[in-house]
């Protein structure tokens, strides 16, 4: 029998275990490739899964910072108002909510079917001063027509720019006036007096020190009789007005609605029947700020301190656009 050729039959046998090796490693190869996209799948998944926990938790713990922010604000106002009411010895003829009330009939009288003016204010505060200088003796002839209710918020937070506690010793001093005397023209007179020009300190590195007994002089200039005026610097509401300073600047209903200070507590404040007058308008409309206090209301200049001709929104309607 004839065998089979040795050398030819290695060659053979070679070229089958060199393919059979070739067709072993590619095999090899794609249960590797199979084995990693399965593996780069899960990963894929579980970052998914991650990447989802993580914005849920993100979501919830920016939700629970921004809630408890607002309810750390909340808190924080009705601590405020709550520390105002619980602060002794609180002045008489004053509000709820840290104002005293003028009106024709009286302090804190309010008169029917009027509208309700109300300015906060700092005795240091320029811009108070320069409000006060436009509107004083348009107010006196509103309030004493009972054409308006007005209500005056007394506030000290510009302490900082003087070197004497100015706006506490000031506002001090009117809160005292306007606690124990009863004539509402000699308190308007007064306050109109803290904001005369020439007199009113100027704030920060130019304020210079202004004693109790010029500010004194200021309120026997408006007729507020002497027993009353020597006791007006004892510091007896120092702490009343600071905390209702510190209550009334974090009302967000105070809010200046527009411009710079959108969205902050900027002084000289103004509201008519609760709606903030918008400042920041004025320069663009070319209007002063007694001009858009009387579109406001409703009144025309010659129509201001007139018997009977009340304003045309009334007590309780919304201010008229200043647009």
């Amino acid at each position: 029998m004839a065998q089979p050729n040795t050398k030819q039959s290695r060659k053979r046998q070679t070229r089958a275990n060199r393919r059979a090796a070739e067709a072993a490693a590619q095999k090899a190869r794609e249960e590797q490739l199979a084995r990693e996209r399965q593996q780069q799948t899960t990963i894929g998944v579980i970052v998914v899964i991650i990447i989802v926990a993580l914005i849920a938790i993100i979501g919830a713990v920016t939700f629970h910072q921004i809630s408890k922010s607002n309810a750390e604000r909340k808190v924080s106002s009705t601590s405020l108002y709550s520390t105002l009411q619980s602060t002794k010895p609180r002045p008489n003829n004053v509000t709820d909510q840290a104002g005293f009330l003028i009106s024709k009939d009286g302090m804190n009288k309010k008169v029917d079917g009027a509208p309700t003016v109300e300015i906060y204010m700092d005795p240091l505060c320029p811009g108070c001063g320069s409000l006060h200088r436009q509107i004083d003796s348009d107010l006196s002839k509103m309030v004493n027509a009972g054409q308006i209710n007005l209500v005056y918020h007394f506030l000290n937070f510009l302490d900082q720019d003087s070197t004497d506690q100015y706006s506490t010793r000031a506002s001090n001093a009117i809160t005292y006036v306007a606690s124990h005397d009863s004539d509402t023209s000699q308190v308007m007179g007064f306050v109109a007096n803290i904001y005369e020009q020439g007199y009113q300190p100027k704030e920060g590195a130019e304020y210079q020190p202004t004693s109790n007994e010029q500010i004194k002089a200021q309120a026997l200039k408006a007729g507020v009789p002497q027993s009353i005026a020597n006791k007006a610097f004892s510091k007896t509401y120092d702490k009343w007005i600071t905390a209702a300073n510190n209550y009334t600047i974090k009302r967000t209903e105070l809010a200046t609605p527009s411009g710079q200070n959108k969205g902050s507590f900027s002084s000289p404040v103004v509201t008519v029947n609760g709606r903030v007058m918008d400042m920041a308008k004025l320069n663009d409309l070319g209007m002063t700020q007694k001009a858009a206090l009387l579109k406001e209301l409703g009144l025309s200049e010659a129509q201001v301190g007139q018997d009977g001709k009340m304003p045309s929104i009334g007590a309780k309607g919304q201010p008229n656009s200043l647009d």
